[in-house]
């Protein structure tokens, strides 16, 4: 299995899909959520987008489809060059795909022994390898405390250092054994995850590509038209919460001259719908899953 949609029924519900319309998937994957979207169009169009070109394998053969093999930060370009803004919504699942978890070779498991790479998108020349050996202490504690959120980002940060001065660290292993003393006894799981999630922040340069997505939604959405996003960590959810409620990533409303907000979006749930228990239980990775909508005013 490739991947396992998270929120599914909900996600689409949420995108409201009218059956001409012309609709985004910015984060095509296994292309679940693609196929839900294609089963309710008639003579509408899909466009999806992934920067993996492990997700081409799952191309839909379908004529109202087009996969583009990039990053969601160029959405306006490509919807420009395929002739398509405005659109009737978007929807973006982000995060990592079970496919790419899975693939060891990948690195984004802990699970799995294989090189740190991380990268999603294999043409990017910034890997996990390269931030370990090569960025200064100071860079590394940066991405650590900021993308990670880890309390003790200064002594992982000098351990890392060390060790590297004996051996170049190439492997989630080697890396996992180097830093094993910085690790909470009880908690070491959930600190390595936090640790692999900053590496990988970094070398997709996620939250920015994030920012840059949502941006160009606000543009190429008509009115009426839904936003639809699935967030897995809090740095994510912040910046789809603040710009969905307030147009900035502050969440600091404007108002013009006369009081009126000045926003792009109406919210459809205030607070973010999440998964359910029998859910959780049948796909682990929707645990930390939180759906948010909003409609183009």
């Amino acid at each position: 299995m490739y991947h396992t949609p998270v929120l599914l029924k909900e996600s689409i519900e949420g995108l409201a899909v009218k059956p001409k319309g012309i609709y985004v998937d910015v984060t095509f994957g296994g292309g679940g959520h693609s196929k839900q979207i294609l089963k309710h169009l008639t003579s509408g169009r899909l466009i999806a987008f992934d920067q993996d070109e492990d997700s081409l394998k799952n191309k839909i053969e379908d004529e109202r489809f087009t996969l583009v093999n990039s990053n969601f930060r160029y959405l306006n370009n490509f919807l420009q060059l395929y002739d398509s803004i405005p659109v009737d919504g978007i929807l973006a699942d982000l995060g990592v795909s079970s496919y790419q978890i899975d693939n060891a070779e990948r690195g984004f498991s802990t699970r799995y022994n294989g090189l740190l790479d991380l990268r999603m998108d294999k043409r990017n020349k910034l890997s996990g390898t390269k931030i370990i050996n090569n960025y200064s202490e100071d860079e590394l504690k940066k991405i650590f405390y900021q993308f990670g959120e880890i309390k003790n980002a200064s002594k992982l940060t000098s351990v890392i250092v060390e060790k590297r001065k004996k051996s170049e660290i190439k492997t989630s292993y080697q890396f996992i054994e180097a830093i094993r003393s910085c690790m909470p006894k009880g908690k070491e799981n959930k600190y390595l995850s936090k640790v692999f999630q900053a590496i990988r922040i970094e070398v997709n340069n996620e939250l920015d590509a994030l920012k840059e997505f949502l941006i160009q939604s606000a543009q190429v959405l008509k009115s009426g038209a839904r936003l639809v996003v699935i967030s897995y960590h809090s740095l994510e959810d912040r910046l789809v919460k603040n710009f969905m409620k307030s147009g900035n990533f502050e969440g600091e409303i404007l108002k013009d001259f006369y009081g009126n907000p000045l926003v792009d979006f109406r919210l459809i749930s205030k607070k973010p719908i999440i998964a359910s228990i029998s859910e959780i239980e049948n796909n682990s990775r929707a645990r930390s899953a939180k759906l948010r909508i909003a409609e183009k005013i």
